[in-house]
Formats: C-alpha cells, structure tokens, sequence
C-alpha cells in the first residue's frame, strides 16, 4: 500500500460499525443455537441424518460465536504482544466456526439430494452413521486446515498488536489465497448449488406437493440462504484484498472503498449462525412430522391387528 493513502477514516467508522453487527449477531445467535442444541440432543432425541448435520451446524456456529467478544475488543485495543498464542487460538476458532458452517451446509445438500434423486440407493449410501462419519470428516478437514495455517499468518513481533487484524504477509500469499476461494468457497458453492437445483427440480418433476415435499423445498431454499448471504461477499471481498496487496489496484480511492467493503462483508459473514435458525426450524418441524406420521401409522397397524384378531 502506498504511504500517501490513508484508511484511518475506515478503521475510525468500523471501530462504531462492527459493534452496531457484532452484538445483535452475538446475542441472537448465541441464543438461537444454544436452544437448537437442546431441541436436537434432549427434545427431539431422533439421531435421523438430518438432525446430525444440524446439531453439527449448531456446534460450528457456536465455535464462530466464542470469538466474537474478543473480536469486538480487539477492533478498539492493542493487545501485549505476550498475547500472540491466544489471539491465534481465537482466530482459529473463527474459521474454524466459519469454514466447518460451510462444509456442513455442503453435506446437507448432498445429503438431500442423494434421498431425493437416488431413492434406491439412499438406504445404502444414508445412514445416521455414515452421517455422523462425514461430520467427524468435517471437523478432521477443517482442524487439519485451519489450525495449522492461522498459527503462522502472524508475524510474532514484540509488539502489541490489534487480534484479528493485520495478517503478515505470508497469510496473504497467492497459494492460501487460491486454496481458501476454491476449496474454502467455490467448491463447496458449486456442490450446493448442483445438489439443491437437482432436488427442487426432481421434486417438481414427480408432482409431489405434500407437506413433507414443501417442508423439504423450503429447507433447500434456507440452506442456500444461510450460505450465499454472508460468504459470497465476504469472498468476493478477499479476492479484492488480496489484488490490492499484490499490487493489481493501486489507486488509493479504490483500496480504501476496499478495505470498508472487507471489514463491512466479513463482519456481516457472522450472520449466518441466525441464518442457520431458518434451517433447524424446519429440519425441526420435520422431525416432529415424521414422528406424527411413524405413531398414526403404528397406531393403525394395531387397530388392524385388533380388527383382525376379533374377526
């Protein structure tokens, strides 16, 4: 960055900025997946596919929720440079939270759509336990990747220094870059997309509109919500950070609208852990309707038995 453009008028905005996003997005969202934990693990106590990545969701959520006091103090105070181990730890929690929400949504979609387009095949290829496996994949992928990489994206100066900001130059290389929008971004944006245009498409070509169809189609359209929303920006914005720091743009009235799109689109990336409670409500509500079904459906089969028994 040149010497001569100053961001101090962004870094003064987002100071009064992020905590206007950061607080409602901490309290609603802590409050929000707290009570899909208790609902999926003490009320619902129905471990289908479903509930599995959803409680897993929740967990991630909860991981990106953790760090964000320490964000929104960190955006207004210097840290001792003693402090470059726990800053490290709250970061990696951050994407932890961040790319394991991902990968998970990306799991739900492929999930739905191998019960939708290959019925015959589900019962082999779906199970809770193969569901639980992908998850314990999720966390293995995302820790493997995440925790090592944030560890060394800090240059460990004997300095304070502001946590979550000012990542060295090496977290910003081409190679992480390319890694984190395509693995991080593109791949998994690609898979949902295919997977939930394939599912609304083959539910509309087998004329099906029962509740359970609709109830499916909505939890699609949530899915694509709670995904596109908040990381297409924010990647979208770090493609544009990471031009500006390899020297592609260099008009300074560019770099500056940059780096107030940056900070804005990440912080507004944190709403998708309220976004993912348009997701458990209804995975939730079809728990609770293929349970009402399974009773009715018992319950008719022992009034048959009963029918038959006095015959």
């Amino acid at each position: 960055m040149t010497s001569n453009c100053s961001f101090e008028e962004v870094d003064n905005l987002m100071k009064h900025l992020e905590l206007v996003i950061y607080v409602p997005i901490f309290l609603f969202g802590l409050v929000l997946n707290v009570v899909a934990l208790l609902v999926f693990c003490v009320f619902l106590r129905k471990w289908t596919e479903s509930t599995i990545y959803m409680t897993n969701l929740a967990l991630m959520d909860v991981f990106l929720l953790i760090p964000l006091p320490f964000k929104m103090h960190a955006t207004n105070h210097l840290w001792h440079h003693d402090l470059h181990p726990l800053c490290s730890f709250l970061e990696s929690l951050y994407f932890i939270g961040i790319y394991g929400s991902i990968y998970t949504i990306m799991c739900i979609a492929m999930d739905r759509w191998v019960a939708i387009r290959h019925p015959f095949r589900a019962k082999q290829l779906r199970s809770p336990k193969k569901a639980l496996g992908m998850c314990v994949m999720v966390w293995a992928v995302v820790l493997a990747a995440i925790s090592p990489a944030i560890s060394g994206f800090r240059n460990n100066e004997q300095r304070d220094f502001h946590c979550f900001h000012g990542f060295s130059e090496k977290g910003w290389s081409p190679l992480v870059i390319i890694c984190l929008e395509v693995f991080g971004f593109l791949g998994p944006a690609l898979v949902l997309v295919y997977c939930s245009v394939q599912t609304i498409w083959t539910l509309q070509e087998s004329g099906q509109h029962s509740p359970r169809s609709r109830a499916c189609v909505k939890i699609i359209y949530s899915s694509l919500c709670a995904f596109l929303v908040p990381f297409t920006p924010s990647h979208l914005a770090i493609l544009l950070q990471f031009l500006v720091r390899q020297g592609v743009i260099e008009e300074c009235g560019m770099k500056t609208r940059i780096s107030l799109f940056i900070q804005i689109a990440m912080s507004l990336s944190n709403i998708t852990c309220c976004l993912d409670a348009l997701c458990y409500y209804f995975i939730a509500h079809e728990v609770r309707s293929s349970n009402r079904s399974f009773r009715l459906s018992t319950i008719s089969q022992r009034r048959a038995t009963c029918s038959t028994s006095e015959v």
